[in-house]
């Protein structure tokens, strides 16, 4: 059976250790793939790891964390523009415990509700029944999903092609999203963000594939196309969701346009490259492939929209952060 892999990362703060000022939310709580993972891959098996140089080398104290970035990543940005701190901690880092408030792993979506779950009982008999519950019902939920689900499963995996046409497969996401997000509702959660597809055939590694097959420097119109057909299916689910779950409040956190224009106008954000990734050669490289000993690695990643063939920058990620917070998070 295909199932949706993700990640889950709880973080919560007292308002009393809010980075600045009075905290807008209680918690931020994350639900994701690769692009807001803030380090669980470092202590599960998976072959696909970034907690080695020169991944984090622009983070806090130049530590590689296990982000896929080469500092932050978006939900950092987002849980510091809710008055929380700058940087979400990953549940499974030895280094926190449960008076940080995380919890995670790269589980199927379905498993996750359990891990949710048992975040739930941790939570209650650090704080209470009552504050607890405070807690995860005005906590932000965001949601982040679908580009991995896309690009490193049906499209490399010959099984889920033809098993589901590209519509089908959508749906499919779609509706474990849908059901992921019910069963959350019915725990607590009220104030959700369901994330969209950026621009998938404009990433690094489908440029270079293009290039190499003598298309030409260009995107893969294909994969982007997929990716505004699932973004528009995506407003109608919440819409429904809207509709069907009292009380609730659901929003679509679309990153699809401000990409595109950075990756399209790069000079006008203060980028020089958008056509490949600072790390390596910036066609093919992510994971082990970017290390230490990789040649030609930019020393200057603040010029590149791209970190790594998949993955985007810290600079790239805090821009598309603070557009989603003023456009669409910030009625939270």
């Amino acid at each position: 059976m295909a199932v949706l892999l993700t990640y889950l990362v709880l973080a919560h703060l007292l308002l009393s250790l809010a980075a600045t000022g009075a905290a807008k939310v209680p918690a931020v709580i994350v639900f994701g793939d690769s692009s807001v993972d803030a380090g669980n891959n470092n202590v599960i098996s998976t072959v696909l790891k970034s907690n080695f140089a020169p991944y984090g080398r622009d983070f806090y104290g130049g530590r590689a964390t296990g982000r896929f970035s080469n500092g932050r990543v978006p939900s950092d940005f987002i849980s510091e523009a809710f008055g929380l701190r700058p940087f979400v901690p990953a549940y499974l880092d030895p280094m926190y415990n449960i008076s940080d408030f995380a919890v995670g792993s790269v589980i199927p979506l379905w498993k996750e509700v359990e891990y949710y779950k048992d975040y739930q009982t941790k939570l209650r008999a650090y704080l209470g029944d009552q504050k607890a519950n405070t807690i995860l019902t005005e906590s932000l939920y965001l949601t982040s999903l679908g580009t991995n689900d896309f690009m490193e499963n049906y499209y490399t995996m010959p099984g889920r092609r033809s098993r589901y046409t590209i519509d089908q497969y959508q749906d499919f996401i779609l509706g474990l999203a849908e059901n992921f997000v019910k069963e959350i509702y019915g725990l607590g959660a009220r104030k959700i963000s369901l994330g969209g597809l950026p621009p998938m055939g404009c990433l690094p590694l489908e440029r270079a594939t293009n290039f190499l097959g003598g298309s030409g420097d260009t995107c893969t119109e294909t994969y982007n196309n997929v990716a505004l057909g699932f973004n528009v299916k995506m407003t109608g689910l919440v819409a429904k969701l809207n509709e069907e779950l009292p009380g609730a409040k659901v929003v679509f956190s679309n990153p699809y346009f401000i990409f595109l224009q950075i990756i399209r106008r790069p000079s006008f954000y203060g980028f020089d490259v958008s056509s490949v990734a600072c790390c390596a050669t910036g066609m093919f490289e992510m994971g082990y492939m970017c290390n230490r000993y990789t040649a030609f690695t930019c020393t200057d990643a603040s010029k590149y929209v791209f970190w790594d063939a998949f993955h985007p920058t810290e600079k790239t990620n805090s821009i598309i952060s603070d557009h989603l917070v003023k456009h669409v998070l910030g009625g939270f």
